[in-house]
């Protein structure tokens, strides 16, 4: 599918971006190395973890998608309505119908993955964009949609059966149009939003006798 604006007009949207918001990219980083630590080692924090995920979609809406995106794509305005979409639907679900909390016994395979794709997000997407020739500012920083994205299906993927399949749909949307405009500008980074996908939405769907346990409700944190 043919994008609406350059490769140059893309990454000089990254440019205006990380320009504008700095230092906030480094404060994300670090709310996003928090909350990682957290759920690894505080599950009972789940609302907090979780409530931070929505914060995050709530600022890619905002901050990227309607600041930046719609200088060069009119679709940016759907994709900003999508996102505040993800974020009430985690907020919603985290924090007044419980449906979604970290689940305090994960099975080996979904805390593998979970781990893996934190780890892709925070730690190993900025080494490969710079190995593939990006460099700051016009560069895709953690908070902006793809590095989030997978971000969010690592802690998902940690949460307790069943899951509420709406809140997989737009992460799902977005990392097959992500995938288009990475093969369309050679964002490689990027190219492992589908497997993201792929493995957080098979690992629900294998072995469903499988009861997952959350964490009682006298454990959660208030």
């Amino acid at each position: 599918m043919p994008m609406p604006f350059t490769t140059a007009q893309f990454f000089d949207v990254m440019r205006q971006y990380n320009e504008a918001v700095w230092p906030g990219q480094l404060v994300l980083y670090t709310i996003g190395l928090a909350a990682a630590a957290v759920a690894i080692w505080k599950p009972q924090r789940s609302n907090l973890v979780l409530g931070v995920v929505a914060l995050f979609w709530g600022w890619m809406a905002v901050a990227y998608h309607l600041a930046f995106f719609t200088a060069i794509n009119p679709m940016a305005y759907v994709f900003a309505a999508m996102f505040l979409a993800e974020a009430i639907l985690i907020a919603w679900h985290a924090l007044r119908t419980t449906r979604l909390q970290l689940s305090s016994n994960v099975s080996p395979g979904r805390r593998m993955i979970g781990l893996s794709l934190m780890a892709y997000a925070l730690l190993i997407y900025p080494v490969l964009g710079y190995l593939l020739g990006q460099r700051y500012p016009a560069l895709p920083t953690f908070g902006l949609p793809c590095p989030t994205t997978i971000f969010t299906l690592g802690i998902l993927v940690w949460c307790a059966r069943p899951v509420p399949w709406s809140v997989f749909i737009v992460p799902t949307v977005w990392a097959v149009i992500a995938t288009s405009a990475a093969v369309s500008f050679g964002i490689g980074e990027d190219f492992a939003l589908l497997p993201a996908v792929i493995l957080t939405v098979g690992a629900f769907a294998w072995n469903r006798e499988m009861p997952a346990q959350s964490l009682l409700p006298h454990s959660r944190s208030r």
